[in-house]
């Protein structure tokens, strides 16, 4: 047993717009070198695109493009006697919420649109459809725990 303390988990304050964690936390996971306002900037307008686009409100397409790339199971490498086995576990709430966000700003930042409002709009809308590279990465994570089902006892 670990003689540290536990970290503490700090409590993260609405969005300004929205007033929802989900989209505060995302803001701060987009954001480079401290620049939030532009990070706001940058999410709002993709909100604003994506009710455009679907005549739905834009937090209702972003959580469900979320709750589409939220990972259930994968693998983490465990060695046992020389030889290194891709365990599949199970995901934890916080990281599977941390993997989708992570996943999402990722190929929204590979799109080929011009700005990165406009790259997340669409990243966001492919998402909440159940297309898109992101939905691809969390498939492709669950085929790779399906494929190593039969190490699922080397688990810890």
């Amino acid at each position: 047993m670990s003689r540290r303390k536990k970290s503490v988990k700090r409590v993260i304050l609405g969005d300004a717009r929205y007033d929802s964690q989900t989209v505060s936390k995302f803001i701060n996971v987009l954001m480079y070198q401290g620049k939030k306002a532009t990070a706001e900037r940058i999410f709002y307008g993709a909100m604003d695109l994506v009710e455009a686009r679907t005549s739905q409100p834009g937090v209702t397409v972003f959580k469900q493009a979320l709750t589409n790339l939220k990972p259930v199971v994968e693998v983490k490498s465990r060695r046992v006697g020389g030889a290194t086995y891709q365990v599949p576990v199970e995901v934890r709430p916080e990281r599977r919420t941390a993997l989708a966000m992570r996943w999402l700003i990722l190929y929204s930042r590979e799109r080929s649109e011009k700005s990165m409002a406009e790259k997340l709009a669409a990243e966001t809308i492919a998402a909440s459809k159940g297309e898109g590279n992101g939905v691809k990465k969390k498939e492709d994570t669950h085929r790779m725990a399906d494929a190593n089902k039969a190490f699922a006892h080397y688990r810890w």
